[in-house]
């Protein structure tokens, strides 16, 4: 089984953006997140840890500047955590092992699937192609992208 841990290596590599938005609770602008387009199948990962966050079917388009997903690829690695900053009540999202703050959850997403959009800042991810993801150790979530 593997293990995630919060990695002071990984940290200390993190650009500006990617530092402000895991460790400081930032926001990216809407808009620029690198896998906001991202249509490529895979998954991606919490860039401190390495857990495995959402998959790219889960992912789809919900026009608020973000990347927007259903559900995490596994509940377990994902905390949610009420948000009271900026006047508003919200659901925070954060890696459990990273304890990456990655965005928030609200309940607008498709209600065919689910109900719940998860809005993720792109730059508190890594993603992690279906052609890599078992060289790289994700082989067992293969079965969560793979197009059907």
């Amino acid at each position: 089984m593997t293990r995630y841990t919060r990695d002071a290596a990984a940290i200390a590599a993190l650009t500006p953006i990617q530092f402000r938005v895991t460790q400081e609770n930032g926001t990216e602008y809407p808009g620029t997140g690198e896998y906001l387009h991202n249509h490529e199948v895979g998954i991606y990962v919490d860039i401190v840890s390495g857990e495995p966050l959402f998959a790219s079917g889960d992912k789809f388009e919900s026009g608020c500047g973000w990347p927007s997903f259903t559900k995490p690829i596994e509940p377990a690695h994902v905390n949610e955590l009420r948000d009271t900053t900026h006047g508003m009540i919200r659901t925070e999202v954060r890696s459990a092992h990273g304890d990456s703050h990655l965005g928030h959850v609200f309940p607008d997403g498709p209600a065919d699937r689910g109900g719940l959009r998860y809005c993720i800042n792109s730059a508190s991810l890594r993603f992690v192609p279906l052609a890599r993801m078992k060289e790289e150790g994700y082989g067992d979530y293969i079965d969560q992208v793979e197009v059907r």
